[in-house]
């Protein structure tokens, strides 16, 4: 029986009503129905029967009417049926029958008959004596007629039961096959020794509900089916087919040898995965199958899996009434079959047995052997079973009987496998032999090389490998910023060499070979190696070296090269030259300067680039100083100077002399080709030095020559000569004067010493005299700076001396009897040598490197000096050692250049400089521009950096210097500036930031546009505010987006508006921060409209938000504060009005009166989303409402004041508890009715019906229950939040986190993070990792020592999470453990440290594969419906699992939403308020309708003529209270909220077009919208639970009944919403009741009510009597009458106006049947909620539905939006006279 007698009432009265629609005054057309017969099939069952009548009728009406009086129940039946079922009959009660036909509106006479079923068996148990027993065999003996059949053979079976519990069935269905499940096993005799019954249930994962030798009775049997638990799932029958084999018909689960062997499958649908290889594997093994399909099951997969003759093992019935009428047959069939089974068994048993000895050998990657020893008797073949054991298909392969070994192929590698092997005799298979076997890894490539490596390719050579279908080669260079460019080559399993080119030179590959064994791969095998070098140049030589040239030579390079570079710098770093030449080895550098060192560097240059430089130095020679220079020709007066010119290019002569005494120098310039020169006009007899000095064509100058020459006395002197030394002159002269000193040599300088070196010419020399003394130095240092040496010693090492300064060396022989001829040259010390050749690299936005080479000289280090070129501030400096010559400067200006100084340090000080300039890479964004600008916002665009991660950008008032700063994302090329001041301008900066990295500012000026001119207007003069009053202490750490809802309405007046001002001045007052960071306030004046006075981002300051406070002005009008919250939660709550992710969010909502429209259910619906709300009433507030408004315990949320001046009592409390709330870590939210401390994380990752339509990558679906949605995460999804804005304060210390979930077919087998936050970095914190593939649950974070962490769990608890079915999981962490509770089960414990807190800075993330690295992730796909974190270890221990239909206790869950009941004593919670009745007329005061049945409990008062709007006056007089029909509605109000929907497609926003996807399930209903556009047609949603009926009001008249709509696609059969409870029935039953009685009463209240009257409200809690029944809250106003309450379901009706359309989601593959495909009809749409309007004329009757009895007229009403179409199955219909079962007094039909 599927319903109960207290119901009995409402189902006649739903019957007489169909009955109604079907009687005609026209009968006799259509021949009647004839022979009617009665069979009972239970004790309170019988089964009709009839001949069909002749001619064309399109139908039979079945009535049956209780003899003793009672209503007549009636069903609708096909005209191919010929047999109907009526249960729940009273065994000896009378009932009259008549049956009809019809044919359109034509109707035969009546078969009519009369039966009780006690009669019906009396005469059988009469009849049973006359009827001999045909059967001869003990196993088909007859039951008496009207028993059930029972198996009486002595043979035995092991039988196992194999029960789909997939959604489709429905927990209604179920029942009945529990029933069936109960007369099958009934039959048989069972016990441990005799018939042994297991059974197992599947669904998306099989299990064993019980196995054979689990219970040794027939009643404990039947007791275990009785209890059968529901599963739900989808239908994977092939998968449940292979684990019975695996798992119930084996040694260990009570399967005996030698028995027969009974497979039964009950199923209702096709199976999502092939059933083929499963069921044959299990015939093979000698188990003989039977199979069952009941409604949608598929009749050709059935003979399919059903051993042979399909005649006897496929049964096939239309619904799951009818599965009683296969129970005989089967039962018979089965009986015999064991019958002659163990027949079969006993003739073949001394031959029947098991193969043994199970041997693995030749183990390879892809394969092994399998050997045995062969079973006795006649084997004719043996089948080798094998899968893998981690999951995956069975496979087999089968041999002749004569063989006892098979070799597996093609398997995976480092794989563990199962293999069974079983003896196939002629009759029977033996048992299987098991074993198991891993393969190896795959054999990979060996003796790799890398060689032939050239600087643009190299070659690879391996070792192959045996059984390689080919091998795929890796290679990537290893450096930095290149590593991404991995190349991938396949070649076929012959080739083992291979080359690759196009390399860059000079760069390191990894090369990697893996072995390929079809689509697997071997390990690899890896190597690395570097290119080779552009080739350089080789031997360098320099040769032909003179003062201003040298010659460069070299030995080409490659062949390949297509020329060179050569540069050539001085090694002093002063000038850097260079030049290209051709494919030459020789080159000449010209221009040189003499005595100078020059480093020359050659590069070849190639098509690739350059290569690296040869390098060497030479050092140019000397000028030529003129040689051989001589006096001759002397005289008295003159003499002539001769020399040898040295040079072609010398340009002129400089000819200098002095007399030795002292005297002027003269000097006269001679031309160049001149080789003498006579000077006149000397001294006689004086001594002179003369001097020559050959200046050249490139202006360089010779070192000085210099001669002694004296004039003679007289003129008839003769002439002498005279020797003469120079510096230069390697051979001396002769002279008349005594010399011993030539050839005087100044080398081997240093920065402090000369080395003198001289021949000795005359060995009678005593003594050197060497005087030196600087060149700019006077004469009387010289005995200063003299040295003494032996006349044998000839160097001498002059020092210490001046660096860098020149001097002046002589030499002077000393004799015994005097002076000889001195000798003088120059010499120079080197300078302090400066690093040469100063070079930078590695620029980045903040660091640059810098190198140079040494000088010659040794140094003690460097000193380098680096400052800005262009901005003022002090030069760095930095000291390294003198074994350094690169150094890296850090902490620089991006885009700045730089002056670059690096000295040598001496011990006598610094050298020069070695001086240059480099540049750091520019940091900062390109094209930087404005564009629209307003008076008061402006915007600025600007070209993205490469490298940028964020950046910063501020504006700033040129006027007053206020600035504005944001950070955005590094991809985020725009940004606008709101609330700016017109007419002022603006300076725009942004900065790059590139991770800690920030750049210079890059900045624009724009100036916002001015204010229009305004008509002068005369300023009020507020009053002056008062002191801003300093933060309370318990506000410190707020940080809240705070709302305060103040009543503006008549009845306030101006004195105590100013009172409610200055209240909220002071509760403001006591908040610390106020802003984005800390706490934002919002303030809305509500009347009859609300009004926003500022948003929650509108001031940043305590001071300005204080300031706009005294600004509010009054509004005046009524009071309509569920306008006002729902307007909150539309304008204020958003994130354009600046709400916050994960901050509380607050309402304080202060009145003085009765809202004149609902509170209810805007003020539940968002406590239900996380608001919470403090509600504050003064003197004529109603307390009631106050405390439906306000949040739990009233006691914290709710004040009562008796006037605005106690606002003072309240305000100290009132601010602590707001700020408590403000400042808590965990926000309070409401979770099934009650209070807690958490998170809602699905609202906060938007996957919520409103938002999810706006997440990339997520679809809604059906979750456990129709009736929930759950959120299908497409792979790669990677559904991501800011940690800032979910937990911005961290987690607690102890929470429980809880998801419900479901692993999808294609979820991959890695690990990934259901749910994990990571740090800014990508590196996770804490989190909840699965493993697919390894069935094991981690979770981790980092613990109060910054340790890392983790705990895995694993086991068969955890194993089953991973099967394909919803799963409940709490994860519970305390300071000291981590728990894991399954299902609501606890599965394991675990001990861990105390956790330290999180960072804000990054994201959480859901899905996220563990392998991922960065921000470019992977994510898993899977289905979530449930997601919460509970501040709290507590919550796990309170959950019942009310979400998982098999863990569903109806007694102490709550009722599924939209449900409701028939009986009183299961009333629900009161159903929102429905929407406000129609204006009707205004009827005499007290008057009482016609009695009719009793209406909801409605006061009815006396209500005075409406006026215009005037000032607040008092409240005005309450009606009395009289129970009765509803009175006259009131006054047109403002238009109701939507009535309760039935579920719907879900609306979503609509977005671009996405690709075509896979076909997927029938969405969800959504609600009703505000009536739109027309859009195209939707898809039809899956039917809705009927909704909660609404508070009666009046009713409009009927719609017309829409056109059917088009018919859908029909998909493949889904999962089926478990709502055929018996609750449901009732419910619904009683709805349809209901709407009868109201649809009566508003037809007759219709036509009294024609003038408006107004409206008005009613409180909830006992108080003075008051008005009618409170309208709903406002909503769009509709034109016409709304539909009147829906009849009984007929043909589907037109769809519902469809739902914006949602985002698309990927394509994907085809979904799994049973989650996205069609299921069957479900149970009628809740009734669209009646809009209100004007009174309208009763709306013309509807069309006619194909044979749907019509609904009853509405009453008059406003039309609303239209409400989706219920369609009908009839599993959820019975008893509405939709062809099908009736579940009560009801039929069946039967083809």
């Amino acid at each position: 029986m599927l319903c109960r007698h207290e119901i009995q009432s409402c189902f006649l009265l739903a019957f007489l009503a169909v009955t109604a629609v079907f009687i005609s005054d026209v009968q006799g057309q259509v021949s009647p129905p004839t022979r009617l017969r009665y069979n009972v099939v239970s004790p309170d069952s019988v089964q009709i029967s009839w001949k069909a009548p002749k001619g064309q009728f399109t139908g039979y009406k079945l009535l049956v009417t209780p003899s003793s009086g009672g209503k007549t129940n009636q069903l609708i039946l096909q005209n191919t049926a010929t047999k109907a079922i009526i249960q729940g009959l009273i065994p000896d009660q009378n009932y009259a029958l008549q049956i009809i036909a019809f044919n359109e509106d034509k109707e035969s006479k009546p078969a009519q008959g009369q039966f009780r079923i006690k009669d019906i068996e009396r005469r059988k148990d009469t009849n049973k004596s006359k009827v001999k027993d045909p059967e001869k065999t003990n196993a088909s003996k007859p039951a008496p007629e009207g028993s059930l059949f029972t198996c009486k053979t002595p043979a035995i079976a092991d039988i196992v039961i194999l029960v789909d519990g997939s959604w489709s069935i429905g927990r209604f269905n179920f029942r009945l096959v529990r029933l069936f499940l109960e007369n099958l096993v009934s039959a048989f005799n069972v016990g441990s020794e005799k018939t042994r019954v297991g059974l197992a249930q599947y669904s998306g994962d099989p299990r064993i509900e019980w196995h054979l030798n689990a219970y040794g009775t027939k009643d404990a049997v039947l007791d275990a089916v009785r209890n059968l638990p529901y599963k739900g799932g989808n239908t994977l029958t092939g998968l449940a087919l292979t684990y019975i084999l695996e798992n119930s018909f084996k040694p260990e689960a009570g399967a005996r040898p030698g028995v027969s062997k009974i497979g039964i499958l009950i199923t209702d649908g096709k199976s999502q995965d092939d059933v083929i290889p499963p069921a044959k594997n299990l015939r093979d093994a000698g188990i003989e199958l039977f199979a069952i399909g009941v409604k949608n099951a598929d009749i050709n997969e059935l003979k399919e899996i059903a051993s042979e003759p399909d005649s006897t093992h496929v049964y096939n019935v239309a619904d799951f009434n009818f599965m009683h009428t296969i129970v005989e047959g089967l039962t018979r069939t089965v009986c015999s079959r064991v019958e002659e089974q163990e027949k079969e068994i006993k003739g073949a048993i001394a031959s029947l047995g098991t193969p043994s000895d199970l041997v693995t050998s030749e183990v390879t990657a892809r394969g092994f052997r399998v050997s045995w020893t062969h079973a006795p008797g006649k084997v004719e073949k043996y089948r080798v079973v094998y899968y893998p054991t981690r999951g995956g298909q069975p496979e087999e392969v089968v041999v002749d009987g004569s063989v006892s070994t098979a070799v597996l192929k093609n398997l995976m590698s480092l794989t563990e496998y199962q293999i069974a092997v079983f003896a196939i005799y002629p009759n029977a298979a033996s048992e299987g032999l098991r074993g198991t076997e891993t393969t190896l890894a795959l054999p990979m490539a060996s003796d790799l090389q890398l060689y032939d490596v050239s600087q643009s390719s190299m070659r690879v050579r391996w070792s192959g490998v045996p059984g390689a279908t080919g091998y795929m080669i890796l290679y990537a260079p290893l450096t930095e910023g290149l590593a991404a460019d991995e190349k991938e080559i396949k070649i076929g399993e012959t080739s083992t060499d291979l080359e690759l080119d196009g390399l860059l030179p000079n760069t390191e590959y990894t090369v990697t070979v893996y072995a390929m064994f079809g689509e697997e791969a071997s390990d690899p095998l890896t190597g690395q190696e570097t290119t080779l070098p552009l080739s350089p140049p080789a031997n360098l030589k320099f040769s032909d070296v003179g003062h201003n040239s040298a010659k460069l030579s070299w030995d080409p390079a490659s062949k390949n090269v297509n020329g060179y570079r050569i540069m050539y710098v001085k090694t002093d770093g002063t000038e850097t030259n260079e030049v290209e030449v051709g494919r030459v080895s020789t080159h000449t550098l010209k221009s040189l300067a003499p005595l100078t060192e020059y480093t020359a560097a050659i590069f070849s240059l190639y098509d690739e680039g350059q290569s690296e430089p040869l390098t060497g130095s030479f050092t140019t020679k000397r000028v030529p100083a003129p040689q051989h220079l001589e006096i001759d020709e002397v005289s008295t007066e003159s003499f002539r100077v001769s020399w040898k010119p040295t040079s072609s290019d010398i340009a002129f002569y400089r000819l200098a002399w002095i007399p030795l005494d002292g005297g002027e120098s003269e000097e006269v310039v001679i031309n160049g080709d001149a080789d003498s020169h006579v000077i006149e006009g000397l001294l006689p007899d004086t001594e002179y030095e003369v001097s020559l000095l050959a200046v050249f064509d490139d202006e360089s100058e010779s070192e000085v020559v210099a001669i002694l020459g004296a004039t003679t006395a007289s003129a008839t002197t003769a002439p002498s000569r005279v020797s003469t030394t120079s510096a230069t002159t390697s051979e001396p002269t002769t002279a008349v004067f005594r010399t011993g000193v030539r050839n005087l040599v100044i080398d081997d300088e240093t920065t402090s010493s000369l080395r003198v070196t001289w021949d000795i010419s005359d060995h009678s020399v005593q003594q050197f005299r060497v005087t030196y003394l600087t060149a700019e130095g006077d004469r009387a240092e010289e005995a200063v700076r003299m040295v003494m040496v032996p006349g044998r010693q000839n160097t001498l090492l002059l020092h210490p001396l001046l660096p860098d300064t020149e001097y002046k060396v002589t030499i002077t022989p000393i004799y015994s009897d005097g002076e000889g001829v001195s000798v003088s040259a120059p010499g120079k010390t080197l300078p302090l040598s400066a690093p040469r050749n100063l070079r930078v690299s590695d620029e980045w936005y903040n660091r640059l490197r810098i190198s140079w080479d040494a000088p010659p000289s040794a140094t003690m280090g460097y000193r380098v000096v680096y400052k800005p070129v262009n901005t003022p501030g002090p030069a760095l400096e930095t000291f390294v050692g003198d074994d350094i010559n690169t150094i890296l400067i850090l902490n620089l200006f991006s885009g700045t250049e730089y002056s670059v100084k690096v000295f040598a340090s001496y011990s006598t000080g610094f050298s020069d400089a070695l001086t240059g300039v480099a540049k750091t890479l520019y940091l900062g964004v390109t094209n930087l521009d404005s564009y629209q600008v307003r008076m008061t916002s402006l915007c600025a665009q600007w070209q993205l950096h490469r490298h940028a991660t964020a950046y910063r950008v501020v504006i700033e008032s040129l006027e007053d210097g206020k600035k504005q700063e944001v950070n955005l994302g590094g991809g985020t090329p725009r940004h606008c500036f709101f609330e700016l001041l017109p007419g002022t301008k603006y300076k725009i900066s942004v900065h790059t930031q590139l991770q800690e990295l920030e750049g210079p500012a890059v900045s624009i000026m724009e100036t916002t546009l001015p204010l229009p001119t305004q008509p002068p207007t005369t300023p009020s003069t507020p009053p002056p505010p008062p002191t801003i009053p300093p933060a309370k202490e318990v506000c410190k750490a707020a940080k809240a987006d705070l709302a305060f809802l103040v009543d503006g309405s008549w009845s306030i007046g101006d004195d105590n508006f100013n009172k409610i001002i200055n209240f909220l001045y002071s509760t403001v007052g006591a908040l610390d921060k106020i802003g984005p960071d800390g706490t934002q306030v919002a303030i809305i004046q509500f009347s009859d409209d609300p009004r926003t006075e500022f948003k929650l981002n509108a001031y940043k300051t305590k001071e300005t938000l204080l300031e706009a406070i005294q600004q509010i002005a009054y509004k005046g009008g009524n009071t309509k504060t569920g306008k006002a919250i729902k307007h909150a939660r539309e304008m204020l709550f958003t994130g354009e009005a600046g709400m916050r992710r994960g901050i509380p969010k607050v309402l304080v909502v202060i009145t003085d009166g009765r809202s004149q429209d609902d509170v209810n259910k805007v003020s539940r619906e968002m406590q239900l989303d996380g608001f919470t709300f403090f509600a504050i009433g003064v003197a004529d507030a109603d307390y009631s409402e106050l405390v439906s408004i306000g949040s739990k315990p009233s006691e914290r949320h709710v004040f009562f004041v008796d006037d605005f001046d106690a606002f003072t009592k309240i305000e100290d409390e009132l601010i602590t508890f707001v700020c408590e709330t403000a400042s808590a870590t965990c926000p309070l939210v409401v979770k099934d009715g009650n209070n807690f401390a958490g998170f809602k994380m699905m609202e906060m990752f938007g996957l919520v019906e409103k938002e999810f339509s706006a997440v990339e990558g997520v679809s809604m679906e059906p979750g456990t229950f129709n009736v929930f949605p759950c959120y299908r995460l497409h792979k790669d999804a990677l559904v991501s939040q800011p940690t800032k804005y979910l937990h911005p304060e961290g987690l607690p210390s102890d929470y429980t986190i809880t998801f419900l979930f479901r692993i999808l077919p294609d979820t991959p087998q890695e690990p990934f993070a259901l749910w994990e936050i990571l740090n800014e970095a990508y590196e996770p914190l804490v989190g909840v990792i699965l493993d697919n593939g390894g069935k094991t649950l981690t979770f981790f974070n980092y613990d109060y020592k910054g340790d890392f962490q983790t705990v895995t769990f694993e086991g068969p608890e955890i194993r089953k999470i991973f099967y394909g079915s919803f799963h409940k999981l709490h994860v519970v962490i305390s300071k000291t453990t981590a728990k894991i509770i399954i299902d609501c089960k606890e599965v394991g414990e675990k001990t861990i440290n105390a956790a330290g807190n999180i960072s804000s800075d990054g994201i959480e993330v859901l899905g996220r594969m563990v392998r991922s690295r960065g921000p470019r992730d992977n994510s898993a796909p899977l289905q979530l419906q449930m997601f919460d974190i509970i501040c709290a270890t507590s919550w796990a221990n309170r959950d019942k699992c009310c979400e998982l239909p098999g863990l569903r206790d109806e007694e102490n869950c709550p009722a599924l939403p939209h449900s409701c009941s028939c009986s009183e004593a299961n009333k629900g919670p009161l159903g929102p308020p429905g929407p406000p009745g129609g204006p009707g007329v205004r009827g005499a005061k007290g008057h009482r309708g016609d009695p009719g049945p009793k209406g909801p409990d409605g006061p009815r008062g006396e209500i005075g003529v409406p006026g215009p709007q005037g000032p607040p006056g008092p409240q005005g007089p309450s009606g009395l209270s009289i129970q009765g029909l509803p009175g006259p509605p009131g006054e047109k109000g403002e238009k109701g909220d939507l009535g309760f929907p039935g579920l719907q497609g879900v609306p979503g926003a609509s977005g671009s077009p996405g690709r075509d996807g896979a076909q997927g399930q029938r969405g969800f209903p959504g609600k009703d919208g505000p009536t739109g556009p027309q859009g195209p047609p939707g898809p039809m949603g899956i039917p809705g639970a009927p909704g909660v009926p609404g508070a009666t009001g009046s009713q409009g008249p009927q719609g017309d009944v829409g056109a059917p709509g088009p018919p859908g696609a029909k998909g493949e059969r889904g999962e089926r919403g478990d709502l055929q409870s018996q609750a449901m029935v009732r419910a619904v039953a009683r709805q349809v009741c209901e709407q009868l009685i109201q649809g009566h009463m508003a037809r007759y209240n219709s036509i009294l009510n024609q003038i408006p009257s107004q409206s008005v409200s009613t409180r909830t809690i006992a108080g003075p009597p008051g008005e009618p029944g409170r309208p709903g809250a406002p909503g769009p106003q509709g034109e016409q009458g709304s539909p009147g309450m829906q009849g009984f379901p007929g043909s589907p009706g037109q769809p519902g106006r469809p739902g914006e359309r949602g985002l698309p989601g990927e394509k994907g593959e085809k979904g799994n049947p049973g989650v996205g495909t069609q299921g069957p009809r479900g149970p009628p749409g809740s009734t669209g909620p009646p809009g209100e309007s004007r009174t309208g004329s009763p709306g013309p009757p509807g069309s006619p539905g194909p044979r749907g009895p019509a609904g009853h007229t509405g009453s008059p009403g406003s039309q609303g939006p239209a409400g989706p179409p219920g369609y009908c199955d009839p599993s959820s219909c019975a008893g509405y006279g939709m062809g099908g079962p009736i579940p009560y007094n009801g039929y069946q039909s039967r083809r």
